[in-house]
Parts: structure tokens; sequence; C-alpha cells
């Protein structure tokens, strides 16, 4: 289905990343997996990509919230694929705290990483993209950041820049043949969340069940496909935010 395409996935190396890369490869795309710090974990994803679905796939490390590493990331990505069609910005960050007390730095770092990391991508892989006249970006939100969540307004600002991030980008690149589409998770299990078992929020999810990484990357993998999808959110939240 994606055979000969490549699709670059930020924050890669774990959790939903690992399993949105896994998903595109068993569709045939080859990977570039962007990680922050663990490079054997990346290593190992790509691995697994070569070894289970035969295709390309090869890992980068850099901090998506700087401008200029991110602009040298991508050329070296193009370098060793010639190309890409898919982007998908997973890379993100917790600073939790309280309003009345979160740090400057606290705020700063996670939109440094979840927002402008998102735009740092865009803005340095549109070119590919409307040289080839086809892409497909794909922005990991929140249902966070649609309803807000207590501790969270750093994080919940963050998601809430991607909606309107992706909005403003299905606008802009349409005429190029470009879609723009976001997924925002509920409660998934994942490292990040950790053990949520006696979070009271469990509660107000109808399907009454936290999500699994696979359920995020099935949405990812619609979105690829979805051609005549462009400036959507799609939840993959239980209903929790119905």
């Amino acid at each position: 289905m994606l055979k000969g395409k490549t699709a670059v996935v930020t924050g890669g190396s774990r959790g939903i990343g690992e399993a949105i890369a896994y998903k595109l490869a068993s569709l045939g795309a080859n990977i570039a997996v962007i990680y922050a710090g663990n490079a054997t974990a990346a290593e190992s994803v790509c691995e697994k990509c070569k070894q289970q679905h035969g295709v390309e796939a090869r890992a980068y490390q850099c901090n998506v919230a700087d401008f200029s590493a991110v602009k040298e990331t991508v050329a070296k990505i193009k370098a060793d694929f010639g190309t890409a069609q898919i982007l998908v910005n997973n890379a993100g960050i917790t600073r939790d705290g309280l309003l009345a007390m979160m740090k400057e730095e606290d705020f700063d770092a996670v939109l440094d990483t979840n927002l402008k990391g998102a735009f740092n991508m865009i803005r340095h892989m549109a070119g590919m993209f409307i040289r080839g006249r086809e892409g497909c970006i794909i922005n990991i939100t929140s249902v966070a950041g649609m309803m807000g969540n207590a501790g969270q307004c750093n994080y919940s600002a963050s998601k809430a820049g991607l909606i309107g991030l992706t909005k403003s980008a299905a606008k802009e690149l349409a005429p190029k043949g470009i879609r723009c589409n976001a997924v925002a998770p509920g409660f998934i299990a994942t490292d990040m969340t950790g053990n949520q078992a006696d979070n009271p929020l469990l509660n107000m999810i109808p399907l009454g069940k936290m999500g699994e990484t696979e359920d995020v990357a099935d949405a990812v993998a619609y979105l690829t496909t979805a051609k005549y999808v462009t400036g959507e959110v799609l939840r993959v939240d239980g209903g929790i935010a119905i």
C-alpha cells in the first residue's frame, strides 16, 4: 500500500512512535526514525522494520526543537532516501505541574518540542513535498488539546496549538497536493502515561479502558491513504472527548 514511499517519524524510538514506525513499515514504507537520545532503542526499531518487513530504515538523532538541527537532519534524510512523502510529527514531552507554580522553563520546553518541533519538521520538509507534488503530514496531538487537563497547561496548550497548525497547514498546502491531518489520542498505555489504573479519568472513558499504541498507529495508517481527507482531527480516545 505504501511501497516505494518513505515515512519520517519523529519520536519513533518508543511508545506511539515506535508502533507507527512498525505499522507503516508493514505497509511497505521505508522508515526514517528521528529520536532524541536513545540510540539503542531507535536502532532496534529500524532493525525490526528491516528484518520483519524488508524495508529500508535508518535512525537520526535530532532535537526537533532546534530549527537548524532539523534542517540538517532533513538534508541527511534526503541524501539517504532521495525524498520522502510522509511525515508523522509524534515527538513530545511532558513537564506537568500546576499553573500557579509552573516554572517558565517547563512551559517553554514543552511548547518548543511538541509544537515548535512540528513546525520545524514541516517547514524543512515542505520543499520536498512541494517539488514532488505529494505529501502527507500527520501531527500527533491529544484530547488534552481539545478539552484541557488540570496540571498540564503547557502540554494542553502545545497540543491545542498543533490542531491550529494542522488546519492552517492543510489550507496552505492543499493546492500543492499535500494533505495535513492530526490524530488525537486519549489515554494510551505507554511509558509516558505510566500506570493509570487508579486515575479517576478512566471512569470517563465510554469504552471503559485505555487504548493501545497500535490503535493510534492504525489511525495514522488510515490517514496516509485517505486521499480526500485533510485538515481533520481524528480522535482515538475511547470516546472521552465526545
